[in-house]
């Protein structure tokens, strides 16, 4: 009848072969088409996908990946605690261009958390035991041993920032350091003299250069670099108003201030307001993410824009391609699989 799909000839569920006798090709053939094999001619694929459309043909994964020693599933590992996943845009923005990628993919996306020690373990055993095909890992720290049980593990992993300029493991990353001396080069067109620099937890490499950044921006305009107006935080709000607290009370004279998130920048703010300094009028402030929470704040804040959604789709390709890759782990390199991409300053009202 019009308008509904046809039965498999058993009156249940379409086969492979069903679907290979109305194409009038091989059950090879159409298995190469299902799986977007591009060894068909454009007519074989027409004719294999209007089978399939007719016969109501659904592939099953679950047979197709144990055959071919899959899982059909990436594990996205967080090594921090859930309160700030939850709290911070970045992990958000990660998230969606993350899942944006996979849309089209039949892979399974699995968030995992390991910010304790507990969880770690917990993590350890689960890829020991093979169970997804790859790993995404966001925010890792310089000492954290996650990355290197995955390489001891072969399970194809990419890693949103390197842990440092050796990273051994393929990465996406956002240009820290440029966009770090963007935000102090701007201060400084702006007049500012004595600019200040709430930085990230420095065991993350992205937070480093963020400093260096900084610093080559004031060595570069002829200014003396002082380290006692770099206070590290860990880009959580509550980090921004300490270190906000801390650097007022070493520079009573600053006129600027350069956060290493917007999420800090906002702590700095509440700190810069209860005494009594205009933004941007006695403090011009820049945060670094560009954020919904940069746009939302009043002043609306200058922030660095991370292109944060577009570096979740970058580590899903890498990943992808890496799981698809059959030759072994320490044969590939690196070639072409450290993606480091530009950061852009988006000037706005505090500055």
């Amino acid at each position: 009848m019009a308008g509904h799909r046809a039965r498999g000839r058993s009156g249940g569920r379409p086969t492979l072969e069903e679907v290979a006798a109305r194409a009038g090709v091989g059950r090879g053939t159409v298995s190469r088409v299902i799986n977007g094999s591009p060894r068909v001619s454009d007519a074989t694929r027409a004719a294999v996908e209007a089978a399939v459309a007719e016969l109501g043909y659904v592939p099953n994964t679950a047979a197709r990946a144990l055959a071919a020693n899959r899982t059909d599933a990436i594990a996205l590992v967080v090594p921090e605690p859930e309160t700030r996943f939850f709290a911070e845009p970045y992990f958000s923005d990660m998230l969606r261009g993350v899942g944006a990628a996979l849309s089209d993919t039949e892979m399974q996306l699995l968030l995992i958390f390991a910010g304790s020690d507990r969880e770690r373990q917990r993590l350890a055993q689960y890829l020991a035991a093979h169970r997804v095909d790859g790993v995404l890992l966001v925010s890792v720290h310089a000492n954290d041993p996650l990355p290197d049980l995955l390489s001891q593990l072969e399970i194809p992993a990419v890693i949103s920032g390197r842990r440092s300029d050796d990273e051994t493991l393929p990465s996406v990353d956002s240009d820290n350091y440029g966009g770090g001396r963007a935000a102090v080069e701007h201060l400084i067109a702006q007049g500012r003299r004595r600019i200040v620099h709430l930085a990230g937890r420095l065991d993350v490499f992205g937070a480093q250069r963020r400093v260096d950044g900084y610093r080559e921006a004031l060595l570069d305009a002829g200014r003396e670099v002082d380290d006692r107006l770099i206070v590290p935080g860990d880009f959580t709000e509550e980090g921004g108003r300490r270190a906000m607290t801390s650097l007022l009370e070493r520079c009573p004279d600053l006129d600027a201030v350069f956060a290493g998130s917007d999420v800090m920048a906002a702590g700095a703010r509440q700190v810069l307001r209860e005494k009594g300094r205009r933004i941007p009028g006695d403090v011009a402030l820049v945060g670094y993410d560009d954020s919904a929470i940069a746009r939302h704040m009043d002043p609306p804040l200058t922030s660095v824009r991370q292109p944060i959604e577009e570096m979740g789709r970058a580590m899903i390709d890498l990943l992808l391609g890496d799981i698809a890759d059959q030759r072994p782990m320490a044969s590939r390199g690196l070639e072409k699989r450290q993606l480091v991409l530009p950061a852009e300053l988006v000037i706005r009202e505090s500055s």
